[in-house]
This record gives structure tokens, C-alpha cells and sequence, in this order.
């Protein structure tokens, strides 16, 4: 006679098996999450420069132990979908809210650091995954846009260092940026519109944006807000188009699998997106979603800063900060000259 409770019980187990295999993982970059925003809260420290931290503090339970497995699917699956959730924030609304000009600008400006960043690279002996990372996350949204670019990336032995540096770097500039912005946009004299297109076009990270751009008025910090999230959307069109050019780039191994054509993540940013653009979907479900968004992408950078070893972060050389700090003022002085051309 078959025994039916226990041919349940396996088979409710072997079902569980996966979950049971990433949940200490995950648990374990959760509370690293909820610690970094913690400090945000109470000491105003930036939530993922905290995530990032802590993580690397817990290096060790990314090399070994049972840990390891969710440590993986949180540093790649659960980042994936914050960027993908990403796309919500984004609407036609948006562009036409901000005029045909402006968007000419945002674009050539994102376009021309890219571009500098492989330059820049290329004199100071760097490699271009380092330039394509280091310049798309300047030119567009910093650390969110930095995990975005490092998903369709080749990888090599320096991936994960790369990311971290690179994270770290936008985040430490775009806080002096806060400070300093509203101080160069009064020395140029600009009105509170153009010190909100300046202050959005340049500083890389949303929450620095936000601040920044308040810090001088209403107007300086609702138009900053705008323009940052039209630069946000051009996430999705960089992402791709790199993940295009690069997909032949990496040997693939026998019996591997080539890269998707467009990535998943993708997909489901440019989908969300123009669902958010029909006006459909309740401000309520967009709130929830952008910050599904937030903490999914602060569980990934956790996972991220423990799968980095501080001697891989002190490896990555001077070089890689110079050329970060050139794309930084770099972006500035030529959105500068932008505003000036176009009034």
C-alpha cells in the first residue's frame, strides 16, 4: 500500500527545494538592504552607498557556506527586475513636458560622455568595459544605470570590481555635486528654470537630483526632477544598443547559449513604460512598483558589494579615478555650452 502523506511530503519538497536553496541568501541581502536604509533614514547616509558597504563587510559569505547560491540570484535575477521596474517612473508625459530643445540636449549630452569615456579610457590605458560602465552611468542615472550596463557587459575577471568602483564613484560625486551645483548655477546666473535643466542633466543619482534642485526653489527642483527622468529613460535605449554591439563580443563556451537578442530586463522596463504612458495604471500600483523598484535594486547592490573583496576594490587604480572625475565635469561643461547655444 503507497503511503500517501510521505509521497506528498517529497513531493512538496522537491518543489520547495529551490526556494530552500536561495532563501538564506536572500535573507541574508535583505537585511543588509534594510540595514543600509536604516542609516539613509535616521543619518541621511545614501541608501545604496550603505548597501554597498555592508556588503563587502560580509564578503565571506558570498565564497562559501549555504549562502552562496541566493547571494548569486539576488546579484543578477533580483537586480534585473529593479531595473526593469524602473521603467514605471517613465511616460511621454515626460518629454513633452520638457520640449524638443532640452531632449536634444539630454541625448547629445549622454551620446558625447559615452563617447569621451571611451576616449578617456583609451589615453589613460584603461579598458572599455571600465569606459562603457564608468561613462553610462555619469550620462544617465548613476548606480541604477551602472548595474543596468553591467548585466549586458561581457564579463571578465574584473566585472564585479568594476561595478563596485564604479557605484561607489558616481555616488561619492553626485553628493559633492548636491553641494556644489547650486553654487555654480548661482555664479553663472542662471534662473531657476535653467538651474533645474543644469542641476537634472548632470547630477548622476535621482535622490542628489531631487535635492539639489530644491535646495535652490520649487521651479529649480520640479524641473530638475523632469529633465533626470527624461535622462532615465534613455536607460532602456543605451542598454539595448550596447547589449546589440557587444553580443558577439564574449566567446561563448561549448553547449552555451548566446545572449538573448534584447535582454528580459529590458523588455520589461520599455513595457512598463508605455503601459505607464497610456495613464492606466493607478497611482497607487505605480507607487508600490517604483518601490518594489527601489529595494529590489538595493537587495541586488548589496549582493553585489558581497561578492567584492576590498583588495579588488583598491586594484582598480587611480586611473579609473581620474577618468571618472573627467566624465563628471566633462558632462557639466558641455550641457553648460548646450544651454548657452540653444538659450
Amino acid at each position: 500500500m503507497t503511503d500517501l502523506p510521505s509521497d506528498r511530503s517529497t513531493l512538496l519538497a522537491g518543489r520547495l527545494a529551490p526556494v530552500t536553496r536561495l532563501a538564506p541568501g536572500v535573507a541574508v541581502c535583505a537585511t543588509v538592504a534594510l540595514a543600509a536604509q536604516f542609516l539613509s533614514d535616521h543619518y541621511g547616509a545614501p541608501a545604496m552607498l550603505m548597501a554597498l558597504l555592508i556588503g563587502i563587510a560580509f564578503h565571506f559569505m558570498a565564497e562559501e557556506g549555504r549562502a552562496v547560491p541566493g547571494i548569486a540570484f539576488t546579484s543578477r535575477t533580483v537586480l534585473r527586475l529593479g531595473v526593469a521596474l524602473l521603467g514605471v517612473r517613465m511616460s511621454a508625459e515626460l518629454l513633452v513636458g520638457i520640449g524638443p530643445a532640452t531632449i536634444g540636449l539630454i541625448v547629445a549630452a549622454v551620446a558625447a560622455t559615452i563617447l569621451f569615456g571611451l576616449a578617456g579610457a583609451k589615453l589613460l590605458g584603461r579598458g572599455w568595459r571600465l569606459a562603457l560602465l564608468t561613462g553610462g552611468s555619469v550620462a544617465i542615472c548613476g548606480a541604477s544605470a551602472a548595474m543596468a550596463i553591467a548585466a549586458v557587459l561581457p564579463r571578465n575577471e574584473h566585472s564585479e570590481r568594476n561595478l563596485i568602483f564604479t557605484v561607489i564613484g558616481v555616488t561619492v560625486l553626485s553628493t559633492i555635486a548636491m553641494i556644489a551645483y547650486p553654487i555654480v548655477v548661482a555664479a553663472f546666473g542662471m534662473d531657476d528654470r535653467a538651474a533645474g535643466i543644469f542641476i537634472g542633466a548632470t547630477i548622476h543619482d535621482v535622490a542628489q537630483v531631487v535635492g539639489a534642485g530644491f535646495s535652490i526653489s520649487e521651479e529649480a527642483g520640479e524641473t530638475a526632477t523632469l529633465v533626470k527622468l527624461v535622462r532615465v529613460t534613455l536607460l532602456a535605449p543605451v542598454v539595448l544598443i550596447f547589449s546589440l554591439a557587444l553580443r558577439n563580443v564574449a566567446p561563448v563556451e561549448p553547449g552555451a547559449k548566446r545572449p538573448p537578442l534584447v535582454p528580459g530586463f529590458v523588455l520589461g522596463f520599455i513595457a512598463l513604460a508605455a503601459i505607464n504612458s497610456t495613464g492606466l495604471v493607478p497611482a497607487a500600483l505605480s507607487a508600490l512598483l517604483v518601490d518594489l523598484s527601489r529595494w529590489a535594486l538595493l537587495f541586488g547592490i548589496a549582493a553585489v558589494g558581497m561578492k567584492t573583496s576590498m583588495k579588488s576594490i583598491r586594484d582598480v587604480g587611480s586611473t579609473a579615478i581620474v577618468l571618472i572625475v573627467a566624465e563628471t565635469v566633462f558632462i557639466a561643461l558641455f550641457v553648460i555650452g548646450g544651454m548657452r547655444i540653444i538659450g
